[in-house]
C-alpha cells in the first residue's frame, strides 16, 4: 500500500473539517489550514499517488524545465505536448492578462482586469520566475558542484524567491525553496512551499522533487535520502472539492494500490544529459497501478 496517499488524504480530510473559507485574488475562495507537512524516505517508497492517476511525463518534464532546461519559455513545454503554464504565459506583444481579485482603496477585494506589460522581449515566457531565477544564478550547477567536491557543505540552498526579481514575474514561485545535505552517502532535501493547490500542484510537486532527488544522487555517486516538505497556506479551491471527496471515496472504498518504483537510466551521469525530449525516455515508472484520472479546475 502506498503510504504516500494516506498521508496525502489526510491532509485533504483535515482542510475539508478544519479549514478556513477565504478569499483570495483569484475569485475562487478556499479552504485552507495555515500550514502542514511530510516526510519522505525515498529509500522505502518513491511518492506518486495511486488514488487518481499521476502523469509522470508531465510531472517531470517541468521540473526538467526549470532546473534543466532552465527556461522560462512556455513554448518549450507546449512543444513537448505540457500545458501546465498556458494559462501564465505573456501574450505575442508582452501583455499578460487576468480577471483576479484585488484590494480597493477601502482594502475591499472587488474583481479587476488585470493588463500587464512586461514588454515584447518577454513574450511567451513567465517573465524573472523559475527557471529564469536557476540561470541567472547558476543554482543547479552550484548544488550539483558541491554535492560532488564538497558535501560536507551546509549551505546547499537553492532560492527561486528573489525580491529583486518578484514584479517582473507572472506568478512568484510557489515551491520556493529547497536545502540539501549528504548524510552516510545518503542525499537529503527540505522543500519549502509557500502556496499549496493541494489537488493540483502537490501531488505533481512531490513527485517532481522526489525524481529530481534520485536523478542528483545518481550522479553525483549517492544514494536517495529522505524528503521533508513544509507547507504554508495549504489550501483547496471550493470548485476542487467535489473531485477531492470522490478521491477520499476511493481510499476508503479500496485503500491504496502499491507503491510504483522509479527507474532513471542508468547510463546518465550527468544531469543536464537525461532526455527532456516529449518522450522523457531516461525516466518510468515501474509496477504503476492507479485509480483513474480526476479533473481538477485551475484558478488563476
Amino acid at each position: 500500500m502506498a503510504k504516500w496517499d494516506e498521508d496525502y488524504l489526510a491532509l485533504c480530510r483535515r482542510i475539508l473539517t478544519e479549514g478556513t473559507r477565504t478569499a483570495n485574488r483569484t475569485g475562487v475562495d478556499t479552504v485552507k489550514v495555515p500550514s502542514h507537512s511530510f516526510h519522505f524516505d525515498l529509500s522505502q517508497e518513491f511518492p506518486v499517488l495511486t488514488t487518481k492517476q499521476l502523469f509522470l511525463r508531465q510531472a517531470v518534464l517541468e521540473m526538467l524545465w526549470i532546473y534543466q532546461a532552465q527556461s522560462n519559455d512556455v513554448r518549450w513545454l507546449q512543444q513537448r505536448d505540457v500545458h501546465i503554464w498556458d494559462e501564465w504565459e505573456i501574450d505575442e506583444n508582452g501583455y499578460w492578462n487576468a480577471t483576479q481579485l484585488l484590494p480597493d482603496a477601502d482594502g475591499r477585494l472587488v474583481k479587476t482586469e488585470v493588463h500587464k506589460n512586461f514588454g515584447k522581449e518577454w513574450a511567451h515566457t513567465i517573465g524573472t520566475a523559475y527557471g529564469w531565477i536557476v540561470r541567472k544564478f547558476q543554482l543547479t550547477q552550484t548544488l550539483i558542484d558541491k554535492l560532488k567536491y564538497h558535501p560536507e557543505d551546509r549551505r546547499m540552498v537553492m532560492s527561486l524567491w528573489q525580491n529583486d526579481y518578484l514584479e517582473t514575474a507572472v506568478l512568484p514561485s510557489c515551491v520556493w525553496s529547497s536545502e540539501w545535505d549528504v548524510t552516510d552517502g545518503r542525499l537529503n532535501a527540505w522543500v519549502h512551499q509557500r502556496s499549496c493547490d493541494v489537488p493540483l500542484g502537490l501531488p505533481f510537486n512531490v513527485t517532481q522533487y522526489a525524481t529530481l532527488l534520485c536523478m542528483l544522487a545518481q550522479v553525483c555517486g549517492l544514494q536517495p535520502g529522505t524528503l521533508d516538505w513544509s507547507l504554508k497556506d495549504a489550501h483547496i479551491y471550493v470548485n476542487q472539492i467535489e473531485p477531492i471527496q470522490e478521491q477520499l471515496r476511493r481510499f476508503e472504498a479500496k485503500g491504496s494500490l502499491p507503491a510504483p518504483r522509479l527507474w532513471l537510466n542508468p547510463a546518465v551521469d550527468d544531469f543536464f544529459r537525461f532526455d527532456n525530449s516529449r518522450d522523457c525516455k531516461d525516466v518510468k515508472l515501474v509496477g504503476y497501478e492507479h485509480m483513474g484520472k480526476l479533473a481538477f479546475p485551475i484558478a488563476q
